[in-house]
């Protein structure tokens, strides 16, 4: 990761490279709610349930009592993500809440806001 990325973006991109490598699925993230607190994680692929890692965290964020984020970060070898995975974040933090694309190698690729 470079040095440019803000401590508290470099921490939600460092959890979610955790979640996606300690599961071994193909993509991670994590979310800050307006209180500071993270929730990461992974891929959920069952045969009644698939979520991607981002919608899983915005799930664990609300089921926590989260009122809105203030970042995100997805972990992933994909050059981008789908429009439902950022309507999600969109839903509870706004249009404005970034959403770091991440590779695997936790260097920040792209920074999207969730409009």
């Amino acid at each position: 990761m470079t040095d440019a990325v803000d401590p508290e973006d470099r921490k939600i991109i460092t959890l979610a490279r955790s979640a996606r490598a300690r599961i071994g699925v193909p993509e991670g993230a994590s979310v800050r709610d307006e209180t500071g607190r993270t929730y990461a994680a992974a891929t959920v692929t069952l045969d009644s349930l698939r979520l991607s890692a981002l919608r899983t965290a915005v799930a664990m964020a609300v089921a926590s009592g989260a009122a809105s984020l203030e970042a995100a970060a997805v972990v992933t070898e994909a050059d981008s993500l789908p429009p439902e995975d950022l309507a999600a974040v969109r839903d509870l933090g706004g249009a404005g809440v970034p959403v770091l694309l991440a590779g695997p190698d936790g260097r920040l690729r792209a920074t999207i806001a969730a409009s």
